[in-house]
């Protein structure tokens, strides 16, 4: 694989003051993954580390949203189990969906 590093500036117009970054990541790519990159990041009108974080954060957030597994504190967990047992409560505007034929069956 190449190392492929690409510049870009975004309009300033476009610019959002935004938190101090102090990490850092490197990547390797092809010239052609860097190439898609920069192109989808100038149609965003974004630098390239904005798009990137951007589009990387954003699939980390559905990553883990889409988690089985969670773990909460003792006090979450004994919160949800109340919520669990409470009993349910009627919804009139449910009942009368539910009672209506399936728009398949008509």
């Amino acid at each position: 694989m190449a190392i492929s590093k690409v510049m870009t500036k975004a309009p300033s117009s476009q610019k959002q003051p935004s938190p101090v970054r102090s990490g850092r990541l490197g990547l390797r790519t092809t010239p052609i993954q860097a190439a898609l990159i920069q192109r989808a990041a100038e149609v965003s009108r974004k630098s390239i580390t904005e798009f990137v974080l951007s589009s990387v954060c954003e699939k980390a957030e559905q990553t883990l949203l889409d988690q089985r597994l969670f773990m909460v504190d003792e006090n979450t967990w004994m919160e949800f189990q109340e919520l669990l047992e409470r009993p349910a409560q009627v919804k009139t505007g449910l009942q009368t969906l539910i009672a209506e034929p399936a728009i398949w069956g008509k």
